[in-house]
């Protein structure tokens, strides 16, 4: 096949996948419209009029079947029958983790039936939302005014803080809303209704869950207390999810990120979850309650691991561990020690054993005195001084220049440490073992016999020795140098 041939075929396939390509996109838009077509419909079933359908926790069989049971055992008490079987095989265990999950799922059904009363009664005073924040609260307050636009005439004594009640009478007062159809405001009071009943049944699961973590985590429960005992367990979803989980992790079950609106954290509380409800973490000061918390996490879970294992079912070593807290934050908020003032060490006459050797010769000869300051330190007896200003003015010279030569130069030998130097320098250039350096020869060109053979060696040790010599004679004078 030609080269053209070969480029035609290409083209053919690809086109061919193209084609394959788009259908199966074609497919994939008609299954996406299907599935959203799905979705609206279902949307479009739910009626956000009617509070069954936004609401139907309280219809579930899992709430009906639990509530009984809860109240059964409430009525009934504890049953001790039952203490000798595996903690995770005890029907009263499992129905506290069921227990423990349907309290958050009460939580949430409360938050949306809120949202729904919010909405209805927004159109007859829509500042109260504001005012209101917590759930509870609202829904008593909305049942309480109802239709009411005079507020004066409504009693919320009880419901409410002074200073909030007055604020929301005052507000009222100048509220755009108008009064709600007798349908709606129905709907609103049975929302209210059904709220306060979830806020009830949440109560008493609480209640219930909390006199039995007695029997369940009871060093836990002397810890940190029954409710934030059961609270923990709920939220890492039973005693042993609790006690496998690291204290880092415990100190934050069920904390809440807080919304700052864009502001700095540097001055926001650290994020504590339930353990912040304790009466060891309310009662210590605030500078020390992080490290509280951290001790508090850590204890607790010491004691769920204890508590998984049925180690100590009396309660005795949660005691303990309460007790070394306790002792912790007592000793953390004690005042330093006093300084206690220092005495002086007691003079010692005897004089201290110094360091000798090597290492402290060479510092000794290297800071030694020079024989010119001996001299000028010195004063011979009957003889005057010679002075730098004369007549005795100014600095002495003491002896020198009295040697006999009458000038202050003082020629010194050579000290050991410059000996030693310039022996260290000629072994650096010339080696240690004696070689001459390369650069040297054994022939010498002198101008009358031309070619000489001489010693390098015995003429490196003349110009050592001798240099100074023919440049300066014994009296200090200079001398020229003579030529052969």
């Amino acid at each position: 096949a030609t080269l053209a041939d070969s480029f035609l075929a290409d083209l053919d396939e690809l086109s061919d996948n193209e084609a394959d390509v788009l259908e199966e996109e074609n497919n994939d838009v008609a299954n996406m419209e299907e599935d959203i077509d799905g979705d609206l419909a279902d949307i479009e079933t739910l009626n956000y009029d009617d509070l069954d359908s936004v609401s139907k926790l309280q219809k579930s069989q899992r709430y009906i079947d639990i509530m009984q049971k809860v109240e059964d055992a409430l009525e009934k008490g504890s049953d001790i029958s039952n203490q000798g079987l595996v903690l995770e095989d005890d029907p009263e265990y499992q129905l506290i983790v069921d227990c423990n999950g349907l309290s958050v799922d009460i939580e949430n059904e409360i938050v949306i039936i809120h949202n729904f009363i919010r909405d209805k009664y927004r159109l007859k005073f829509p500042e109260l939302e504001s005012l209101v924040h917590h759930p509870i609260d609202y829904a008593r307050v909305v049942k309480k005014i109802g239709n009411e636009m005079d507020l004066t005439l409504v009693d919320l004594e009880g419901l409410l803080p002074s200073a909030i009640i007055m604020v929301v009478s005052v507000t009222a007062s100048t509220t755009s809303g108008k009064p709600l159809p007798e349908d709606v405001l129905q709907k609103t009071i049975d929302a209210c209704d059904r709220a306060l009943a979830l806020d009830t049944a949440k109560k008493k699961v609480l209640d219930f869950v909390e006199s039995r973590m007695g029997y369940i985590a009871p060093n836990l429960s002397t810890i940190v207390g029954s409710a934030v005992a059961a609270k923990l367990m709920g939220t890492a979803g039973g005693l042993s999810a609790l006690a496998k989980m690291p204290a880092c992790n415990v100190q934050l079950l069920g904390a809440k990120k807080k919304t700052l609106a864009g502001f700095s954290t540097a001055t926001s509380q650290f994020r504590v979850g339930y353990i912040e409800q304790t009466e060891i973490f309310q009662t210590t000061p605030p500078a020390l309650r992080s490290r509280a918390c951290r001790l508090l996490a850590s204890k607790a879970t010491l004691a769920a691991r204890i508590d998984s294992t049925r180690g100590d079912p009396l309660g005795n070593a949660g005691k303990t561990l309460k007790e070394e807290i306790h002792k912790k934050i007592e000793k953390w908020q004690e005042p330093p020690p006093a300084k206690q003032p220092k005495p002086l060490p007691v003079p010692d006459s005897e004089p201290k054993k110094k360091r000798g050797g090597r290492r402290l010769r060479k510092m000794k000869e290297r800071y030694a005195i020079t024989d010119m300051r001996k001299l000028a330190n010195r004063m011979q007896f009957g003889v005057p001084e010679e002075s730098s200003l004369g007549d005795g003015l100014g600095e002495g010279y003491g002896m020198l220049g009295q040697a006999g030569s009458g000038k202050l130069r003082v020629s010194i030998g050579q000290s050991k440490l410059a000996a030693k130097v310039a022996k260290k320098f000629k072994e650096k250039n010339y080696g240690s073992s004696g070689a001459t350096s390369g650069l040297t020869s054994s022939l010498a060109f002198t101008p009358v016999q031309g070619i000489e053979l001489t010693n390098p060696q015995a003429h490196a040790h003349q110009l050592g020795s001798g240099t100074q010599s023919t440049y300066f004679s014994e009296t200090g004078t200079f001398s020229k140098i003579k030529r052969t």
